[in-house]
């Protein structure tokens, strides 16, 4: 399994104000999708072009151009869906699948609820998007399931990841890709990363 994480230091202050409780809904917002363009950029840095002949207005010239069918971005919802406007800035023509999962407080363990996923992934390249990399189990399920649904290029994307989600993900798809804004330290008794940012999805939609 391949991880990255971004290394650049508006990544770094983006992702500080993320984790700072005082930050507004409508600021957290922003600075999802500010991060997720940093993210989309080294995600989709296994798109495949070919050389395409163009003409500027001084001459023929051979460039390179996206080729193949168009990506799918699968948010998890509902977090997942705060990364879906930057990737869909780059990939306008993306195709976009939903898949809904829920976690059991108890056993911590996923419960899917719905999945909608566009034709043909086992010809796209797929950008599985969810904020935290916790536990591992709602990303290993999803994953799962688009591997079912015929995916074979797949790209973990998220903002925060913890080491037990990683070796979960090591252990369950060790074929698959992470992009990550960063690695915490650990997850807390409830399965919450530390030090994190809290719950994505209440963040982003404001209902903390």
């Amino acid at each position: 399994m391949h991880i990255t994480f971004l290394d650049h230091p508006l990544a770094l202050h983006k992702l500080s104000l993320l984790r700072d409780r005082g930050t507004p809904v409508i600021l957290f917002r922003s600075l999802t999708e500010e991060l997720g363009l940093m993210l989309a950029v080294e995600a989709t840095r296994n798109l495949s072009t070919a050389a395409t002949l163009i003409e500027t207005p001084l001459e023929q010239i051979n460039c390179q151009m996206m080729c193949g069918p168009d990506p799918v971005l699968v948010p998890v919802l509902r977090a997942g869906l705060g990364l879906v406007p930057a990737f869909l800035k780059l990939l306008p023509t993306a195709k976009v699948g939903h898949i809904g999962l829920y976690r059991d407080h108890e056993s911590l363990e996923p419960v899917p609820y719905y999945c909608n996923l566009p034709p043909r992934l086992e010809e796209r390249t797929l950008y599985l998007l969810d904020p935290m990399l916790a536990t591992g189990g709602s990303a290993a399920e999803a994953i799962r399931q688009v591997k079912d649904a015929g995916a074979k290029s797949i790209t973990l994307v998220c903002v925060i990841a913890a080491p037990e989600g990683v070796a979960r993900l090591e252990k369950d798809h060790p074929d698959i890709r992470i992009v990550a804004g960063a690695m915490d330290r650990e997850l807390d008794e409830n399965g919450y990363i530390l030090p994190g940012l809290g719950d994505a999805g209440d963040r982003i939609f404001g209902t903390i």
